[in-house]
């Protein structure tokens, strides 16, 4: 019988099937498709193994697998640095260990690495549903480990996943005090960027229609929670990026090295009053700025502050991020102006555009202040038939404004953000394009703020004498419905709003029933990242402040061994009072149950009675069913003092045997 203890059962192989797809379909979209048909093949080959038609494997042909799979992830990804070729290769060995499964060991090796590929998921995101989805696969996979532990069962069943269940939750207690109490340590090691995934958001350089494509996305970018109520939606400018450098038609920002070292860091901005405090749960970006109200102040450490006065972080955002900030909107910010950031802020290629040059010009010639001449050109938008339009087509022309302010005069926010900026410096007025988002939608539910990538702007800042960076909106005057009820609203004649995305939920805002369940879960999404996403070293700490004052580690020590004595106390007390019992092998179990049977229409077993002998009195009693009878009793021998040689198909049928025994109670 040991060698049908070592085999791996049916039910077993079924559980790990589907655990094996289960664990593929999260990465379905970023692997090849080449990598599902790898997991197609293993699976017909690994059965048709088990009904006895294909042999496993030979050496040299686990070398070609291996080797196919190792170059098919280098042809498809270019190379196999970087997050997504290495866990294509992790499910490829993940597939091909099932071709050479044959022992119970080789599925104990299979199954372990089960779990390590259901972590590898959080590597690209940390969602709720994502999270639930893992709670699944982590479910299948100890259910085939279940299964595999119950050599006797072959035909599927569901008794394996009630088992598993069962088993997760007695572990639950301990995972919620291990996810409160484990110290949170810094990440022992890195994981490469996301190299070969679309980067999300804002890029450091801008030209046109690089924001009229971000807003047809409807992916969250973050989510806002206000200390206090609100600002107005015309007040909600989230900056992000400072572009000061124009190239060939690019807005750009300056790199690190490109700043003086006198002028790496922000001067101080005199404040009042308290300021707007909020926190925000940015979305993974790939990307370091983060974005923030006008003059902002973040205590969340790690987070940095620049010299145009963003918030900026020093590593990448490759997964949900919070921070904290503080906003003085009405601040005057850098009321003085260095030479170098001066000239920066004025500088414009030596050629082209002249026509946008002589423009400028002539309208500062007939004002007398900076200040009449931004309102002269946000009168002269205004006031020419300019077009806001997410499809503004293309610029083909080496002076790209120029065609914008006298031919196509059809642009999304960076068209008139980047015009603006090029005549206020072409008249000496220093200014700058900014990048970031504006508005946002705010979800009645919580009261959070869910800022989305067609949130996405870009607007002016012109330095003004005693005035500072004064934020100036270009877009506004062409469209103020854009900043006051947000994209959908402005674009409502064109019809474009996430044309290219018509199952979103976004676009059925106007449903109460889908509109309320959408931002129900948003809420919860919300609550999700903010406590368990978010819940670092710091906020385990004020957690553990807050219940318990002062912590020492002795205190902390203390409530963690604490803890787990409390929860693992009552499970030792039910392992040492259960009652000790020898367990049955599925050849005594079934064949006590056709004994069971047999009893309930009076032929029960006599003590000491040999199952020949109890067979022989069964034939006189029932005759009719003496061939199944002898059959029962013969498998039954067999398996019990016969070789091992038909092991495992004799049991299924004694099984089976067993299984379609039904003896005549009306007899009786």
């Amino acid at each position: 019988m040991s060698s049908l203890v070592e085999q791996v059962p049916r039910n077993a192989l079924v559980w790990i099937i589907a655990s094996m797809f289960a664990l593929l379909a999260p990465h379905a979209l970023r692997i090849p498709v080449w990598v599902l048909l790898v997991y197609i093949v293993a699976v017909v080959w690994r059965i048709q193994v088990h009904r006895g038609r294909w042999s496993f494997p030979g050496r040299v042909v686990k070398v070609v697998l291996t080797l196919s799979g190792f170059f098919g992830v280098m042809a498809s990804y270019g190379s196999v640095i970087g997050l997504e070729p290495t866990v294509a290769l992790l499910l490829i060995a993940f597939a091909l260990k099932l071709v050479e499964l044959v022992k119970r060991k080789d599925a104990y090796v299979l199954l372990f690495l089960g779990y390590f590929v259901c972590i590898t998921e959080f590597l690209f995101s940390q969602d709720l549903l994502v999270t639930l989805y893992s709670i699944f696969t982590v479910v299948l996979v100890t259910t085939a480990l279940v299964a595999l532990h119950q050599p006797g069962q072959q035909r599927f069943s569901g008794s394996s996943l009630r088992l598993a269940g069962v088993m997760l939750l007695q572990a639950l207690p301990l995972m919620i005090v291990i996810f409160f109490l484990f110290p949170r340590f810094g990440p022992l090691w890195t994981v490469p960027i996301k190299s070969h995934t679309a980067k999300t958001g804002m890029s450091d350089f801008m030209k046109p229609g690089d924001v009229a494509s971000l807003s047809q996305s409807d992916e969250v970018a973050f989510r806002v929670k206000f200390a206090g109520e609100i600002p107005p939606a015309s007040e909600l400018y989230w900056r992000g990026l400072v572009f000061s450098r124009l190239r060939q038609g690019v807005w750009s920002s300056l790199g690190y090295y490109e700043v003086p070292a006198g002028e790496m860091r922000p001067r101080e901005v005199a404040t009042n009053g308290e300021g707007v405090g909020y926190s925000v749960i940015m979305e993974p970006t790939q990307q370091n700025w983060l974005y923030s109200l006008q003059y902002a102040v973040s205590g969340t450490a790690g987070v940095m502050h620049t010299p145009d006065y963003r918030l900026y972080s020093p590593g990448p955002i490759e997964s949900e991020y919070m921070y904290r900030a503080r906003s003085w909107p009405r601040s005057v910010v850098e009321p003085e102006l260095s030479e170098w950031r001066r000239k920066t802020e004025l500088k414009l290629p030596p050629l082209g555009n002249d026509g946008a040059r002589s423009l400028a010009q002539r309208i500062r010639a007939d004002v007398d202040s900076q200040q009449a001449f931004v309102d002269a050109v946000l009168s002269y938008f205004s006031n020419e038939p300019f077009h806001y339009t997410l499809k503004p087509g293309r610029l083909t022309s080496s002076d790209q404004i120029d065609e914008f302010l006298f031919d196509s005069r059809r642009g999304f926010c960076e068209h008139y953000a980047s015009a603006f900026v090029f005549m206020s410096r072409s008249v000496g007025i220093p200014a700058r394009v900014v990048a970031g988002y504006q508005g946002g939608e705010i979800n009645p539910v919580n009261k959070t703020v869910i800022v989305h990538q067609f949130d996405a702007h870009a607007w002016a800042e012109v330095w003004l004498e005693g005035r500072g960076w004064v934020r100036v909106d270009p877009t506004s005057a062409v469209a103020p419905s854009r900043i006051e009820w947000g994209l959908e609203e402005a674009l409502a004649s064109e019809g474009t709003f996430l044309a290219d995305a018509p199952l979103s939920p976004l676009r059925y805002r106007k449903l109460p029933l889908l509109n309320q369940l959408r931002l129900r879960y948003d809420a919860l999404t919300y609550q999700w990242q903010s406590w368990v996403v978010g819940f670092n070293r710091e906020a385990q700490f004020e957690l553990l402040h807050e219940l318990f004052g002062e912590i020492s580690a002795r205190v902390f020590i203390t409530l963690f061994i604490g803890s787990w004595v409390l929860v693992l106390t009552p499970v030792a007390i039910s392992l040492l009072r259960r009652k000790s019992t020898r367990e049955i092998n599925p050849l005594d179990k079934h064949y006590l149950l056709f004994c069971e049977r047999m009893s309930e229409i009076g032929l029960a077993r006599e003590t000491g009675e040999t199952p020949d002998q109890y067979y022989a009195r069964v034939r006189e009693e029932v005759p009719e069913k003496a061939e199944q009878v002898e059959r029962i009793t013969g498998l039954y021998n067999e398996l019990a003092y016969a070789g091992p040689g038909r092991a495992e198909r004799s049991l299924a049928e004694f099984i089976s045997a067993v299984s379609s025994f039904k003896p005549d109670r009306r007899r009786f």
